[in-house]
């Protein structure tokens, strides 16, 4: 028996007291309200749940943990809101992922949709939003960097009179997404000091560069500063973080906080368990140390 048909297994009662490795005890209740650690912010992306509809998936992630569901539009800020969560990352622009900064033609409708998002993700308290810098197109490695920090500027500005910082995401080109520049986490390091703005930093994707460039818990730890927020997945297939996978979840957590890292962790891997929400329960019991 593994660990998620353990859990099943003793859904049905009423209060189950669960160890966790280092011998730590919480209880789950068939009725929610996990008594989590509260050292980790828990998120989720809303799209790797993308069949439930938003208000039962803000009510079932509030019962087991959940402080945020992420990755929203702003016409799903209110949903989120009314049932006790925040939204850690909200959408920027919704170009595509390949029209990205790197590329001047994009500048002037980047720049329109986050001056449009930006005040009402203000409005409801949201701090961090996201961005890409789209694919190669042909473009040099420098070339790619300084049409993203010239891009990026205005926007930056414009971000910090609301308090909002602006994540760029970093991905993997090797197996998700072909041609994507911030594929390496030293290229971002390199974009955001070019641009020296206290509220840009990256969005580390746990999956997308263990994929790309391993040593995960060595980088977070050496580049934590220019770091505002984490996602995670399994390695291979991004599915469920459980012991089908490569990664030590626990143990990236416990160096993320060691970071002195405060913000929010996202799950954003796909279930392939029927009941996408056990798998949901699961990680965040994985990942709460």
């Amino acid at each position: 028996m593994n660990r998620k048909q353990a859990l099943k297994t003793i859904a049905s009662s009423s209060a189950v007291l669960l160890t966790s490795t280092k011998g730590d005890a919480f209880y789950s209740s068939k009725d929610g309200n996990d008594q989590l650690k509260g050292n980790i912010n828990h998120s989720a992306c809303r799209w790797c749940y993308r069949d439930i509809p938003l208000p039962e998936l803000a009510t079932a992630g509030k019962d087991m943990g959940l402080k945020s569901i992420e990755l929203l539009e702003p016409d799903e800020y209110k949903t989120v809101t009314k049932a006790g969560l925040t939204c850690a990352m909200a959408n920027g622009s919704m170009i595509g992922i390949p029209n990205g900064f790197n590329q001047p033609k994009n500048h002037s409708k980047l720049k329109k949709d986050f001056f449009e998002r930006l005040p009402i993700a203000a409005e409801y308290g949201l701090t961090k939003m996201i961005c890409f810098s789209g694919n190669h197109w042909e473009e040099s490695e420098k070339k790619g960097l300084d049409h993203c920090a010239f891009g990026l500027e205005p926007v930056l500005e414009e971000a910090a009179k609301y308090n909002i910082t602006i994540c760029m995401e970093l991905l993997n080109s090797k197996v998700n997404h072909a041609g994507y520049q911030c594929d390496r986490t030293a290229w971002g390091v390199q974009l955001a000091e070019k641009l020296g703005a206290d509220n840009f930093k990256l969005l580390y994707d746990i999956y997308h560069m263990q994929v790309m460039e391993g040593d995960i818990i060595a980088t977070i730890t050496e580049y934590s500063k220019y770091i505002g927020h984490y996602h995670t997945g399994g390695v291979p297939g991004r599915n469920e973080i459980d012991e089908s996978q490569e990664l030590n979840y626990a143990a990236i957590m416990k160096a993320i906080l060691d970071t002195g890292y405060t913000g929010y962790v996202g799950q954003e891997f796909i279930p392939k368990d029927p009941d996408p929400l056990e798998s949901l329960r699961q990680g965040l019991s994985i990942c709460d140390i």
